[in-house]
Parts: C-alpha cells; sequence; structure tokens
C-alpha cells in the first residue's frame, strides 16, 4: 500500500529543517562560542570557573548596552562611530555633579541628558540634512574626545566623595554572584529584542535600513525613525558610559578609547549589515560574547595582546565573509 504524501513529507522534512537551522546566523554563532568555551576550558583550568565567567560577564555587559543601540542603528542603515569618545565624556558631567552636589541621581541624570544631546545632534545632522553619518560621527568623536582632554587636563577626575551606592553600580552582584552590569544589559537586550522582532517600531527600522524609499511609501517616517535610533544609541552608550566610570571610580580621560571598534566589530560579528536591513540583536548579543571569551582565554592562554588582535581581527573577517558567502546562495 503506497505511503501517504504527509507521511512521505514527514521523513524527507528533517533535513531541509536542520539545513534552515544551520544556515541562520545565530545557531552558527552559538556553535562558535560553544566551541570557544570548550577549547578554552581544556586549554585552562581556571577558565571555566564561576569568578572568571562572572568577570567576563560584567566586563562584556558594557560592550553589550552599547552594541544594542549601535545595532538598531546599523539595522537602520546608519553609524555611530563616536560612541567611544561619549563613553568617556558622559563620566564627566556624572562625577563633577556628584562630587559637587553629593548626589547621585543628579549626576546620572546630567549624564544621560548628555548623551541625549549627543545622540540627538548626531541624529539631527543626519536624518534630517542628509549628512554621511559616518563623517558626522566622526567629527562627532574628535569634538568629544578634545573637550575631555581640555576638560580634565589630560587627568582623571575622582569621585571625592566615595560613594557606596556610585560604586555598586558597576562593581555589586546580586546574591554576591551576577554583576549588576549583567543585569541591565540583559534588561535592555529583552526589551529591545521583543520591540525589534514584534513592534512596529522594530519593523521601521528593519524597513528603512532595508531601502527608505520603499519604507516612505509603505508609510513609515525615515527621518524620524533613523533620529530615534541615533537617540537610543547614544542613551545606551550612556549608560555604558556610566558602569565603566563606576568600575573605574573616577571619570578617566582615556576611557573608552577604542570602544567603538570593539562594539563595531560584535555588530558586524553578529550578523548585522552594514548596508543595513539586516541582523539581529541576537546575533549582536552573541557577537559580543564571543568577543569577550576570546579575549579572555587568549589572556589566560598567556597570548600576547599584539597576537590576540590578530586572531580577533581574523575571526571577524572570516565571520563577514562566511555570513557573506551564506547569503548569496541563501
Amino acid at each position: 500500500m503506497p505511503q501517504s504524501l504527509e507521511a512521505r513529507v514527514d521523513r524527507v522534512a528533517p533535513i531541509p529543517r536542520l539545513a534552515a537551522m544551520f544556515r541562520r546566523n545565530e545557531t552558527v554563532l552559538l556553535l562558535v562560542l560553544v566551541a570557544l568555551l570548550v577549547f578554552f576550558t581544556i586549554g585552562s583550568p581556571t577558565f571555566m570557573t564561576t569568578r572568571n565567567i562572572t568577570n567576563v560577564l560584567g566586563q562584556a555587559s558594557i560592550a553589550m548596552i552599547a552594541a544594542v543601540g549601535l545595532g538598531m542603528l546599523v539595522i537602520a542603515g546608519e553609524i555611530d562611530v563616536s560612541i567611544g569618545s561619549l563613553v568617556g565624556a558622559v563620566a564627566l558631567p556624572l562625577v563633577v555633579i556628584m562630587n559637587a552636589t553629593g548626589s547621585l541621581e543628579l549626576g546620572i541624570i546630567s549624564a544621560l541628558v548628555f548623551a541625549l544631546a549627543i545622540g540627538a545632534v548626531n541624529g539631527y545632522l543626519s536624518a534630517y540634512l542628509g549628512i554621511n553619518s559616518l563623517i558626522v560621527t566622526l567629527g562627532s568623536m574628535f569634538v568629544i574626545r578634545g573637550g575631555i582632554y581640555i576638560y580634565t587636563g589630560q587627568k582623571a577626575i575622582p569621585d571625592d566623595l566615595a560613594l557606596e551606592s556610585f560604586y555598586q553600580i558597576g562593581n555589586g552582584r546580586l546574591l554576591g554572584m551576577i554583576p549588576y552590569p549583567a543585569l541591565v544589559a540583559l534588561a535592555v537586550f529583552a526589551v529591545f529584542s521583543y520591540m525589534m522582532g514584534h513592534r512596529r517600531f522594530g519593523r521601521q527600522l528593519y524597513a528603512v535600513g532595508g531601502d527608505a524609499e520603499v519604507a516612505r511609501l509603505a508609510g513609515y517616517n525615515v527621518r524620524q525613525s533613523k533620529f530615534i535610533a541615533f537617540v537610543l544609541c547614544s542613551l545606551f552608550a550612556g549608560v555604558s558610559g556610566i558602569l565603566l566610570s563606576s568600575r573605574l571610580g573616577s571619570a578617566v580621560h582615556v576611557s573608552g578609547l577604542g570602544f567603538e571598534f570593539q562594539v563595531v566589530a560584535a555588530v558586524v560579528l553578529g550578523g548585522v549589515s552594514l548596508a543595513g536591513g539586516i541582523g539581529s540583536l541576537g546575533g549582536v548579543a552573541l557577537g559580543v560574547l564571543i568577543l569577550a571569551f576570546l579575549s579572555n582565554g587568549l589572556g589566560m592562554l598567556n597570548l600576547a595582546t599584539e597576537w590576540q588582535q590578530v586572531i580577533t581581527g581574523l575571526i571577524i573577517i572570516g565571520a563577514v565573509g562566511l555570513d557573506e558567502l551564506r547569503r548569496r546562495r541563501g
């Protein structure tokens, strides 16, 4: 008796489904992360310890928060290379106002307002005046970093009050184990992953980044969407800057140097297309974790910093190349 059509479909379906699963960028990245964890666990007896893992998560969380913001902006078809300078700059109003008033809350509010203002300027120049976002934010990067050096005289500004509450923001742990920055990063990631996948906000950013003209004809406000993405990107960089300054206990003039490249690398490694319209925050999160554990593991193997940078760069180039190959075949 011949098999039914349904039975034959059920029999052959798992293979295409499995192939489709491995075409997903997030699946590949997850396998890479697992492979790295296994490799470094074998190579170093202290790698897979609670202390080391929680330390890496705490450090990676600062990049994770900024990467969520930058990921959304790149999906919208724009870029912001000023976030490293902004991470260093927000520590100034935070620490200066906190020292002057004795209020951590006023310091945090001032830092976030400063970050929002930078995002609004970048967003207005790029989204509404039509200036290339790379040029705008490259200019912002130099202006902000130069302003930091001028204001501080290239010297750190310490937390004179030594507030325990300020210290706990970046260094405290829930139940003595989970770093507070990791909880902040998880909350930011969860909320905006949902927004990108299930709300109009996310559909707008994907549409605008995929084809701005088609998005406009579909009724989306292209300029407004990009402007909001710029503001959110700067806001999250500001949050990262607050956490970093808490970990350092001061406003350090070199804070955030190279941070923008670390975050851009994580976003690209996570599968977000620099052309816009493609990628996911899940991939971005995995990209951040891969780079964080890679750096930590190579350090534990006593590999020179120069070689760590070379290996990291090669992995990023390889990941982007393979992803592009997969997209062309798919």
